[in-house]
């Protein structure tokens, strides 16, 4: 074999390996669940909290 012949064949086995680790990773993330998003309550007190702290550091 040449050395095209070699280069190719090395490049299409790291090619093949990363395409199986990213489905294996995205199989991984994907049986974690469902994401559930954060309490509404939760964020509007952060929220308000930070604007005051601002507000008050400007006067």
């Amino acid at each position: 074999m040449n050395r095209s012949k070699i280069v190719a064949i090395i490049t299409g086995a790291i090619s093949i390996l990363l395409a199986i680790a990213y489905l294996i990773l995205v199989q991984l993330l994907d049986f974690r669940g469902e994401m559930q998003p954060a309490p509404v309550s939760q964020l509007s007190v952060v929220s308000y909290q930070g604007a005051g702290s601002r507000e008050q550091g400007a006067v």
